[in-house]
């Protein structure tokens, strides 16, 4: 397949996950339903329940492209197939951050528990690249997977005593996109969009640095820089995507394997590729959450493990990871 097929192939599939995710759940609504619901009309129960369906969808999207493109800039910059932003500690320490916040301080708003969520997952991703500084591939993935282990611990010590703060953000803390709003969405939509087109705009440093540090130098780029912009460009997709939705793991892993595997190494592509396959991953996961547990759901946090987990053990046994 070219790779111009490909991405025909995402975006006509991103279409039926779009429409799929409004049209499907306990109540099912018919596409005039919909299109009112665009237009804002909430005069029929229909009508209603699409325009609270509509921003879950564009959330999905948001959080499933920004995960995507942000692990397959960590899986670039390492140089390691199992870079994961889950398995590497980032979303746990992004949602550290916005526990803490919201355990100790009474600061509620969307800015303040995006910025905490940057933070935390820069500081987590520091650490595991400083931990894991000169050892292989599968060293660096078991010192991320420590890290989020710890630091899903100390979450939930901080969450389980406080019953408020546990009860309003019990589904977040597993993952999931339910409780999207508009106005939350109009401030962190044009900050991933930005990161994600700095990330893009990295692509061509990205794939000279493939090929070593000094490789990269003799073409023209700066191989600090470019570990530099597109490890802060992750950051944000991660941190953002995490205080949106809650820790949602194998993303970032499963998405751009399976790109590249398709469409080959050439970030140029791979980047907005995967953006592609990550909003039709997460926006599947959740329609199927929805529909095998009416009249209640399954957070999408729980079904994409289910699809990351056995992808992640195959990276593990193939040759390519043996021999890092």
């Amino acid at each position: 397949m070219t790779r111009a097929g490909l991405a025909g192939g995402l975006v006509v599939t991103l279409l039926a996950c779009t429409i799929a995710s409004v049209a499907l759940g306990v109540r099912d609504i018919s596409l005039s339903d919909i299109l009112a619901a665009l237009g804002g009309s909430t005069e029929t129960a229909s009508q209603a329940a699409a325009y609270v369906r509509v921003p879950r969808t564009v959330l999905a999207a948001l959080v499933g492209a920004s995960l995507a493109i942000a692990g397959a800039c960590m899986q670039a910059v390492t140089r390691n197939p199992l870079a994961d932003p889950g398995i590497f500690g980032v979303l746990s320490g992004a949602a550290l951050a916005v526990v803490s916040v919201l355990a100790f301080t009474p600061l509620t708003q969307p800015w303040a528990l995006m910025s905490a969520a940057c933070f935390g997952a820069g500081m987590a991703a520091g650490f595991v690249y400083a931990l894991g500084r000169g050892a292989g591939g599968l060293q660096l993935a078991l010192a991320g997977a420590a890290t989020s282990a710890a630091l899903g611990s100390v979450v939930s010590a901080i969450a389980l005593p406080r019953s408020q703060t546990l009860d309003a953000f019990r589904f977040w803390l597993v993952g999931s996109v339910g409780g999207a709003q508009w106005n939350v969405l109009a401030i962190a939509a044009p900050v991933l969009l930005f990161a994600g087109a700095v990330a893009w705009a990295s692509a061509r440093g990205l794939n000279s640095l493939a090929l070593g540090d000094a490789a990269a130098t003799a073409l023209g780029d700066s191989a600090a820089r470019v570990r530099l912009i597109s490890t802060l460009a992750a950051v944000v997709l991660c941190g953002v995507s995490t205080a949106l939705a809650g820790p949602i793991a194998f993303v970032g892993l499963v998405v751009p394997h399976v790109i590249r595997l398709v469409s080959g190494p050439d970030h140029r592509w791979l980047i907005p590729l995967s953006a592609l396959g990550g909003a039709c991953l997460l926006i599947a996961a959740d329609v199927v959450g929805r529909l095998i547990a009416q009249p209640s759901e399954i957070a999408v946090g729980v079904i994409t493990p289910l699809i990351g987990a056995p992808t992640f053990i195959w990276i593990v046994r193939s040759k390519k990871v043996r021999g890092l």
